[in-house]
């Protein structure tokens, strides 16, 4: 069995993220039944692509694809749903799906100066690149956000607080997803805007029980 480290997992680095207005018809293939999704404008969700590398500071060291369809809601929480997420760690599958009950899977990285590809096997999942023109946020400390997960398991579904302390700049950026690729159908090619993390501590806290699933 493979060995992890316990929850909350602490993550150091520098991350890349677009924020997508999504049909939801469109998402509703990728978001459990139990989970209502949250219209942001008429038949929109909010959606958003993550990309990060965590350093040697970190409680795992690696890197990481997530991908959230739709902004949900189940009984009093309101959070985000991951569909696809994707690794370069062994501990952080493991991690990932018996702690937080999410999908993680193994895919490899390669980070340039402004340009990021993920590929599973001989498929490109993504290519992010953005403009070196970036806009701060603020000037004088770093921004602190927090959002709630939700994830699966078994019976259960999970939710956690992800919580990023970080220098936040807004960047141009442009997506490359292969119609191929898993989440292709989202069609998150053109997003709505995106940002830059810099010097970013995450926080991913330890999970509590939302409920179970009916699949209704």
């Amino acid at each position: 069995m493979m060995n992890y480290p316990p929850a909350p997992w602490n993550l150091y680095g520098n991350a890349l993220q677009s924020f997508h207005l999504v049909d939801v018809e469109k998402a509703k293939a990728f978001v459990p039944k139990d989970l209502e999704i949250i219209s942001v404008l008429p038949g929109k969700t909010l959606g958003c692509l993550y990309l990060s590398i965590y350093d040697v500071q970190s409680t795992l060291r690696y890197h990481e694809l997530i991908v959230v369809p739709a902004m949900v809601r189940y009984r009093d929480k309101v959070g985000a749903w991951i569909s696809h997420i994707y690794v370069d760690a062994l501990e952080s599958v493991a991690g990932g799906r018996n702690i937080w009950g999410l999908p993680k899977e193994m895919a490899d990285f390669t980070w340039g100066a402004r340009d990021v590809k993920v590929v599973q096997g001989n498929h490109l999942l993504c290519q992010f690149q953005y403009e070196s023109f970036e806009l701060p946020l603020s000037l004088w400390a770093k921004s602190q956000v927090s959002v709630d997960v939700f994830g699966g398991l078994a019976e259960d579904i999970l939710v956690f607080q992800g919580e990023a302390e970080s220098w936040l700049k807004w960047i141009q950026c442009r997506l490359t997803i292969p119609f191929k690729s898993p989440f292709a159908a989202l069609q998150l090619g053109h997003p709505w805007f995106a940002v830059r993390f810099g010097d970013l501590h995450l926080k991913a806290n330890i999970p509590s029980v939302a409920g179970q699933w009916t699949g209704q």
